[in-house]
């Protein structure tokens, strides 16, 4: 018998990391040793394993820069369309890994650490995620980013260098604790910063209005110094930007107001100014009216519109002179999409430029402004929509609330010109929201001055036209489109799960990696009982694998022949982290009464980040414990039933947590996930999904095929029928026995016996006044989650659902997106084509 491989040796066999070639590994092991010795160590003895990881990240780097440089001199020769993704947010993860995958150097790198006594996977474990981003909105940019770059477009990612990303969160006696993220202490290996592309963004002040023109005085600026990251394209050579502006106070700062003795206190409020770039806001999905963040807001717009008109006028490379001055040609050459609302002040301080500095005409710059600018919409929660306080705006930004109450008054004119005597729909489609104090909604600014609006799922897509837009929607019918979201399948598959892509590489090549409608091809494989038995295995190795991460961190014995149903994503009384609750109390309650039955072991897991300031989300987290203590320390129940909640959910968690799911819960009320992303990389990993018919789940159950899904709960029709009948909780609790008793348990202290009442505040939501229904689906997602319990008792079939919604998911890598917005909206064309290589002569 040939004794087991190594987990070494297992890796070198995975084709899709690369050719570990000999001169290849000479090489790097040259230049790792050169980084730890000249670039690091220097005058120490000893290296740390921290040195280690940076010279490794340095010796990579080394090549993408030669790469990055010929891509962006490639763009300066071709001069192509360009497009500017502009997003608050950008959830990048860990760097290290995926700049490997994308390269093809995995294999090298790892047998070069092999050679020189290292283990690859504790140095990668070194790197500090970058946490630039509070969910799906964040990580979506992070995943267009490799898209754009795999499909060879010419795409820019431009945002904020927080400081501090999303806080750190830390479960202490049950609570959630948030701590500083200070990702940037050691240093970040992947930036450069670049002084020399600095630029002035002005705040405050007043406007003056002269016979030629207006201007904006007496304002005060901060630098904006950017930061660039490169993005590599899937073994295209292309290496793409990603610009991250810090704010720096100018050296003058606060010392021209010259005053005796207040040097040492104008030197200490340079902070004020460096402020803006400090820290992300940490909510989701929840609209935070704050001075400091309509700041931030403004801040990445103008210096990125500066920087985007600077590259225009420019076009060649090395040159400084200007070589285009006829701004009518700024569509042709520049796309800006808006990652929602965020970076909406990009369309009035686009007009600020042309109408005040280029001294364009009003209705020119308008059609250059439309053309150019374009609005993904990303929710229709009510609160989570930017409506900003026009006095706010009339302090900070006086000129832009000129440029917007213009915008608005020709907007209010020609709605007047097509509805003629129709005075409510000139209120409802205002840009400006009487009533109380007057406010700017950010999402008609957004429809009005752009020539395309998405959604992000077909339902959301729709949802958008039939409510929440459908003034706009009947005004301009050809604005709206839909963009399903998706997810880069280098990262959220390649790299997370190698044995699952090299047993679908086995089957069916590796070119699904760039075209993942190839994934199709599985569907003739679904009743080989190799393939079957092969990807189970898989699975139960990435389960094994994690349950060991598990038992370190949390001291609970996992059963991996247990189902691993995982829901991750932040909590949200709309993502209804409760229903989940409820079924584990339900299950629990049940194993009690019956415990010699033979029941479908379960280990359920809940992760996730709740927004400081919400407190029932943080109330869902300490319940969510509380029943882990219950559930996990009854012996009656044993193995059968464990529940954890996943401490700091983060990319690098779901890198190693989705791999070993076997359900995936997605289980929002139907008409509010805009999409979800999460779902799909269950999906592509080989999850099954227990899901209501919202967002992208729709698509995801007609891809797959409804019977490989397990749909649940109303649709949104039924949600709206029920909303006009009037939802009575206490309806179904006085029905269903096992509901009441759920209920029951948590109001009466069962889950808190030193705290009796410590949810009293939950269950009177849930009974008096739930925005989301949960006890409408609490019977049919019971009845689902049977099934589920049903069909895990037989593997084989379970795997072939999994292998035939592995197979559907074509349509939800970001590349599919991409090229849609690249046709659709930018004007832009994608291609496959690979550039040279560095040392390639051309």
């Amino acid at each position: 018998m040939s004794k087991p491989l190594s987990d070494h040796d297992r890796k070198k066999q995975i084709s899709v990391r690369g050719l570990a070639g000999v001169e290849n590994v000479t090489d790097l092991k040259l230049n790792f040793n050169r980084h730890l010795h000249f670039t690091l160590v220097k005058d120490r003895n000893v290296a740390t394993r921290r040195d280690y990881y940076f010279a490794l990240a340095n010796t990579v780097r080394d090549h993408l820069v030669g790469r990055w440089i010929r891509t962006q001199q490639h763009y300066y020769e071709k001069d192509p369309k360009r497009v500017y993704y502009i997003s608050l947010e950008f959830y990048m993860g860990r760097t290290l890994q995926n700049t490997m995958v994308n390269l093809a150097l995995e294999n090298a790198c790892d047998e070069a650490m092999y050679q020189l006594g290292l283990d690859m996977e504790e140095l990668e474990d070194m790197e500090e995620d970058a946490g630039l981003g509070n969910g799906g909105l964040g990580r979506l940019a992070a995943c267009f980013l490799d898209s754009m770059a795999s499909l060879g477009l010419a795409a820019y990612g431009y945002g904020i260098r927080y400081e501090f990303g999303i806080f750190n969160q830390k479960i202490v006696n049950g609570w959630q604790v948030e701590e500083a993220d200070d990702w940037l202490r050691y240093g970040n290996p992947w930036e450069k910063a670049r002084p020399e592309y600095m630029r002035p963004v002005h705040f405050y002040g007043r406007t003056e209005h002269h016979p030629d023109g207006v201007k904006w005085v007496d304002s005060q600026v901060v630098l904006a110094l950017p930061y660039d990251t490169p993005v590599p394209g899937y073994r295209n050579n292309v290496v793409n930007t990603m610009r991250l502006w810090s704010a720096k106070a100018p050296c003058d700062f606060n010392l021209k107001d010259f005053n005796v003795g207040g040097y040492i206190q104008a030197v200490l409020d340079r902070n004020l100014a460096e402020n803006i770039s400090r820290v992300l806001y940490p909510n989701d999905n929840f609209f935070e009216g704050k001075e400091l963040r309509l700041k931030q807001e403004y801040f990445v717009v103008s210096a990125t519109l500066q920087d985007i008109i600077r590259r225009f006028k420019v076009s060649k490379f090395g040159s400084k002179e200007i070589a285009r001055t006829d701004f009518s040609k700024l569509p042709d050459k520049v796309a800006i999409q808006l990652n929602d609302t965020h970076p909406a002040m990009a369309i009035p301080e686009l007009m600020r430029v042309l109408v005040d500095e280029e001294k364009l005409p009003w209705d020119k710059a308008w059609d250059i402004c439309v053309r150019t600018c374009a609005y993904t919409n990303h929710t229709v929660l009510p609160e989570a929509l930017e409506r900003w306080p026009v006095d706010l705006f009339a302090h900070l930004l006086p000129r832009h609330l000129e440029i917007v109450y213009e915008i608005n008054r020709r907007h209010l004119e020609r709605v007047a010109a097509k509805f003629p005597g129709d005075n409510d729909r000139l209120c409802r489609m205002s840009l400006i929201e009487e009533g109380g104090q007057k406010r700017i909604n950010m999402a008609h600014l957004c429809i009005v001055g752009s020539h395309a609006v998405n959604g992000v799922a077909q339902i959301h897509s729709d949802i958008l036209k039939a409510t929440v837009f459908k003034d706009f929607y009947e005004m301009e019918p050809n604005k709206f489109q839909n963009k399903t979201n998706g997810i880069t399948p280098r990262r959220w598959l390649v790299m997370c799960n190698p044995g699952l892509a090299e047993v679908l590489a086995e089957k069916i090549g590796e070119e699904f990696i760039r075209d993942l409608d190839q994934l199709q091809g599985l569907r003739k494989f679904v009743n080989d009982e190799a393939f079957i038995r092969d990807v189970a295995k898989v699975k139960q190795e990435n389960k094994l694998k994690f349950s060991v991460h598990l038992e370190e961190h949390y001291k609970v014995k996992i059963n991996p022949n247990s189902m691993f149903d995982v829901q991750v994503k932040r909590i949200h009384e709309y993502k209804r982290q409760l229903l989940n609750c409820l079924h584990i109390i339900t299950y629990y309650n049940r194993i009690k009464k019956e415990p010699n039955k033979h029941w479908t072991p379960r280990t359920v897991m809940i992760g996730g980040k709740a927004a400081p300031g919400y407190h029932t989300a943080k109330m869902i987290i300490r319940l969510i414990t509380a029943i882990g203590e219950v559930v996990n320390n009854d012996p009656v129940v044993g193995d059968r039933l464990k529940v954890i909640f996943l401490e700091n959910y983060r990319v690098t968690l779901a890198e190693r947590a989705i791999p070993a799911a076997d359900l995936s819960e997605q289980i929002s009320t139907a008409g509010t996930e805009a999409s979800g992303t999460g779902n799909m990389k269950f999906m592509l990993n080989g999850a099954l999904t227990i899901g209501t018919m919202d967002g992208a789940n729709v698509e995801m159950a007609e891809e797959a095929g409804e019977e490989n899904f397990f749909i649940f709960g109303m649709r949104v029709d039924d949600v709206d029928a029920l909303d006009k009948k009037g939802y009575h909780a206490e309806e179904y609790y006085n029905r269903i026995p096992e509901l009441k008793q759920a209920i029951d348990q948590i109001a009466g202290g069962f889950f808190s016996p030193k705290q009796p009442d410590l949810f009293k505040e939950i269950v009177n939501m849930l009974m008096h006044h739930d925005r989301f229904k949960v006890f409408a689906d609490y019977e049919d997602y019971m009845k689902c989650q049977e099934k589920v319990n049903a069909l895990y008792k037989n593997p084989k079939e379970w795997t072939k659902k999994a292998i035939l919604n592995i197979a559907g998911c074509g349509k939800f890598s970001s590349d599919r997106t991409i090229a849609q917005y690249a046709r659709e909206i930018w004007g832009m064309e994608p291609t496959l084509e690979k550039l040279p290589a560095p040392d390639d002569k051309q």
